[in-house]
């Protein structure tokens, strides 16, 4: 029998309104206690997949009462390469590391073709890297971003921290999660090739993050494996949550050792329905839920049905989510919804924080006015949830 828990919505916008050229795209929020919020997100270009540009910054000092910004960082920019493409640092999370007291933000690299127009590098000539930033809290800046190491580069050739959820352990260690793949399975179209996941433990001193080991690797013979993975602790263990092409997967272990990763199922046996795009814990000390994106919900007409934005409570013991928790956190406005992030803001608050993708229709995945036209305009939502209860997670 699961504790009671119960919490509100409460749903408002950050900002709202876009140019037609490019997009606000994967917002994410770091929390500095007691009351500061930063909320990185990339300007994405409209006219490709996954075009990206510098990351900018919106800053709240009332927990979200009141932002400021956008104010760009030239830190997280992109640069040029002696080949002259360019590597751009993208799908970034910052999160709280309390033994340091600084916010670390992980993510990978991008590398496109040079010029105005160039497009994503998708063969193995550039590798895909994990990289980091601390933020200055006093200077408000982030530092010029860094690449992780990896301990075998042929092996580690593509490798992504984007949009995942980590872990700091007791002492200041991080399990961070990612997807990787070997040069030679990159071959000349990374697209086709199968992700694992795997979980590195990294040391972090506030200032430089290095890898420590790594555990199981894990994949599915279905197209492009498992990849951008979430990681979080509940009831004594870890749990991880990993999007597939056809299907969600789940799985759960000591951290860095895992059992064989299934797919996602509501209680009465039924798949979720999510796939091809994120999955994210989460996590209060009384229960932990799942937040996604599914098919059946009246969306086909949405690219991937990336919207609307789900949330439901999750048995621990069984990891299945149960359908009759689910609420909507975001609505379906005609864009797409599942490049989005969770942070637990205080004792009394976890947010969700989501944009609205403009070339999000499934028909017609360029033509803005189809997205428009079911009243999509960019937001940048925030659904506050307000515990009943507080998280005891989190420090007051």
């Amino acid at each position: 029998m699961l504790d009671p828990l119960d919490y509100e919505v409460r749903l408002e916008a950050i900002s709202e309104g876009y140019d037609r050229e490019t997009e606000w795209f994967q917002p994410r929020i770091g929390v500095i206690p007691p009351s500061t919020a930063v909320l990185t997100m990339t300007r994405a270009r409209l006219w490709g997949s996954d075009i990206f540009t510098a990351v900018r910054e919106f800053r709240s000092e009332d927990l979200g009462g009141t932002w400021q910004g956008p104010v760009v960082h030239d830190t997280l920019d992109r640069r040029v390469l002696p080949d002259g493409s360019e590597v751009c640092p993208c799908d970034l999370t910052p999160a709280w590391h309390a033994e340091t007291g600084v916010l670390l933000m992980t993510g990978h690299t991008a590398t496109y073709h040079g010029g105005d127009r160039g497009g994503l590098i998708a063969d193995n000539s550039h590798p895909r890297d994990v990289v980091y930033s601390v933020y200055d809290a006093a200077a408000q800046t982030w530092s010029p971003w860094r690449i992780l190491e990896p301990p075998d580069r042929e092996h580690f050739f593509w490798t992504s921290a984007g949009c995942s959820q980590r872990v700091d352990l007791p002492g200041g260690d991080v399990l961070l999660p990612v997807s990787l793949m070997p040069r030679e399975a990159v071959g000349d179209n990374f697209w086709k090739g199968c992700f694992a996941t795997t979980v590195l433990r990294c040391g972090f001193d506030g200032d430089t993050l290095t890898y420590l080991e790594h555990g199981d690797e894990m994949s599915v013979p279905e197209p492009r494996g498992l990849y951008e993975p979430s990681l979080t602790q509940f009831g004594g263990r870890f749990c991880l949550t990993l999007r597939n092409d056809l299907r969600g997967y789940v799985t759960a272990g000591d951290g860095l050792h895992f059992e064989e990763p299934r797919p996602w199922l509501f209680d009465d046996g039924e798949e979720l329905g999510s796939y091809n795009t994120q999955q994210h814990w989460v996590t209060h000390s009384a229960g932990l839920f799942l937040t996604y994106t599914r098919r059946g919900a009246g969306n086909d007409e949405i690219i991937r049905h990336r919207a609307p934005l789900f949330i439901a409570r999750v048995d621990p013991e069984r990891l299945v989510v149960l359908r009759e928790t689910e609420r909507e956190l975001v609505p379906n406005y005609g864009a797409q919804l599942g490049n989005f992030g969770v942070v637990n803001a205080s004792p009394d608050e976890t947010w969700v924080v989501t944009s609205e993708g403009m070339h999000g229709d499934a028909r017609e995945p360029m033509n803005l006015e189809l997205t428009e036209s079911r009243g999509a305009n960019n937001r940048v939502w925030l659904a506050r949830l307000i515990w009943d209860r507080p998280n005891d997670l989190v420090a007051r």
